[in-house]
């Protein structure tokens, strides 16, 4: 897919489904959801015996976790990578991201990073290559890895896993359209970062991860989709969506018309200034 810059758009998608209005300056908040990483109580000598990967880790999320759980310097599981040698897709240039399968490891008394990662990608390549997922990444005209990409952006994006499937369809509707993504945990994941607030000024960093500036899909995975994610992305909720906006928890509001689009994220800004304290 070109990597080209299009012309500035009006319309903005963002993580967790929310949209800001750049024209008129709204902005869109929503609410994260925490996973504490797997750490160790102060003086406890009991070493873990699994370590647990939650679905929509970063790579850089699942190093610490590793490094924690074998007890190693910070770092150590990044500088792993090059002895690891996993067996990654040629598209993957090396970078695990999206291969590090969410799962729960055992951990073994002479457990290594390089071990713990192979397994993680060898568990991901059992899954991604399996005869569901490559068949249904070939019926809709992508590989593997680009159906991971796609999982990846549901991950993040979705609210649910009964959105999963919609936010998929927006992202096949909008790469179909010529539309850039416009998404905000793409962003996030440029500025190594998990905020809800995006900036105009964010949205014009350099990066191939700017799905506001840059067009397709971006270059890798923007984190370690779990197994509903990549169902999502090979089987889309049919629909004609091209906006989303969670108005409220558990509200989520899917619409092709932008008119509508605007009505709902004027209702959700109204919420979100009735709920803020107000100053004196």
């Amino acid at each position: 897919m070109q990597m080209n810059t299009p012309p500035r758009s009006t319309i903005r998608l963002t993580r967790r489904g929310r949209i800001a209005l750049i024209a008129t300056g709204a902005v869109v908040a929503g609410t994260a959801v925490a996973v504490p990483l797997l750490t160790l109580a102060d003086g406890d000598e009991e070493k873990p015996t699994t370590l647990v990967i939650p679905e929509g880790w970063r790579a850089s999320q699942v190093y610490t976790a590793v490094d924690k759980a074998l007890a190693l310097p910070a770092g150590t599981t990044r500088k792993s990578l090059d002895k690891a040698r996993l067996k990654l897709p040629n598209d993957a240039e090396g970078n695990p991201e999206g291969y590090l399968y969410p799962a729960t490891y055992p951990l073994q008394e002479q457990s290594t990073p390089e071990q713990l990662l192979s397994l993680m990608v060898d568990t991901a390549n059992k899954k991604f290559n399996g005869a569901p997922i490559a068949a249904g990444a070939q019926r809709n005209a992508m590989n593997v890895y680009q159906a991971v990409t796609i999982a990846s952006i549901v991950q993040a994006e979705a609210a649910t896993k009964e959105d999963m499937g919609k936010v998929a369809r927006v992202v096949f509707n909008r790469l179909e359209r010529g539309m850039p993504l416009q998404m905000d945990s793409t962003l996030n994941y440029a500025l190594n970062r998990t905020t809800l607030n995006t900036t105009v000024s964010d949205t014009r960093i350099d990066s191939p991860y700017n799905s506001y500036q840059r067009m397709g899909l971006p270059p890798t995975p923007i984190d370690n989709p779990g197994e509903e994610a990549v169902r999502a992305a090979i089987n889309p909720t049919p629909g004609d969506w091209l906006y989303f906006v969670t108005v409220k928890p558990g509200d989520t509001r899917f619409t092709a018309d932008y008119a509508e689009h605007q009505r709902n994220v004027a209702e959700f800004n109204a919420r979100q200034r009735s709920a803020s304290p107000s100053r004196g």
